[in-house]
């Protein structure tokens, strides 16, 4: 079976791509550096040719909200109608966990995505994740003043991408959902303490103030758990097992 992955290069879409042709199949990974721009559209027509499943794992690589939310607008209506130009039969967005609960940043931007597939009128699925354990680092230096960073007291379920990629190797082959599914990590984690332990991996001595007034992907958070509903796709790889393969490896 042909399956597209945009964003094929990425932190996910390099290690889906890996497993879906371990499995047979026939693999295009799309994004700019193998020729293809979902905004503009060079190269899409032929990334998606004949492609019976395509995997949108794409991220827009944009700090500013407005900046993401023009991304994701664009490309997902120029990717959606290249879709049913082609008679694709299953469309996969990886979203987040949260976008319908957190305004503002990321949310907002992933939110309009979504609308966007779901009125698309193809087969879908969407995939709304926790943040990835290779993302925490980022998260929490965002927070950064001087010698402290601020965090919000989040409850999460972080997973790694290895495991959101095994995810959504296995959901884009299944029917489409029409609707949404979620992956989570194993374990409910403090954003706090992941970020002490995170900090300390990385021989950041910066200390660490819990501010409930702190962004989160540039959103307000609002004390809900970000720990998905009673039935996500949970992952067995836990927070202190990738950290300690990362550190080894590093």
């Amino acid at each position: 079976m042909k399956i597209t992955v945009i964003g094929g290069t990425g932190l996910v879409g390099r290690q889906l791509v890996e497993r879906l042709r371990n499995q047979g199949h026939e693999v295009i990974a799309a994004a700019r550096s193998t020729g293809v721009n979902i905004v503009t559209g060079e190269g899409l027509a032929e990334a998606i040719e004949g492609a019976r499943i395509v995997i949108d794992a794409s991220n827009s690589g944009y700090a500013r909200a407005d900046d993401m939310t023009h991304f994701f607008a664009d490309a997902g209506r120029r990717l959606l109608s290249a879709e049913r130009e082609a008679g694709v039969a299953h469309h996969v967005a990886l979203s987040a966990i949260g976008t319908n609960q957190l305004n503002g940043g990321y949310f907002a931007a992933k939110k309009a995505q979504e609308e966007l597939v779901r009125d698309s009128g193809l087969g879908f699925t969407i995939v709304r994740s926790t943040p990835f354990f290779e993302f925490i680092y980022k998260i929490v230096d965002a927070g950064g003043e001087g010698d402290r960073v601020r965090v919000p007291p989040i409850q999460m379920r972080p997973i790694g991408s290895a495991d959101v990629a095994t995810a959504l190797a296995e959901i884009a082959l299944e029917l489409p959902a029409s609707g949404m599914v979620e992956v989570v990590g194993p374990d409910q984690r403090a954003l706090p303490d992941l970020a002490l332990q995170i900090l300390t991996a990385n021989e950041d001595s910066r200390g660490i103030i819990v501010d409930p007034e702190a962004l989160y992907f540039e959103a307000r958070f609002e004390g809900e758990p970000l720990v998905g509903g009673e039935q996500p796709h949970k992952a067995p790889i836990d927070f202190e097992s990738w950290l300690r393969a990362w550190i080894a490896s590093a």
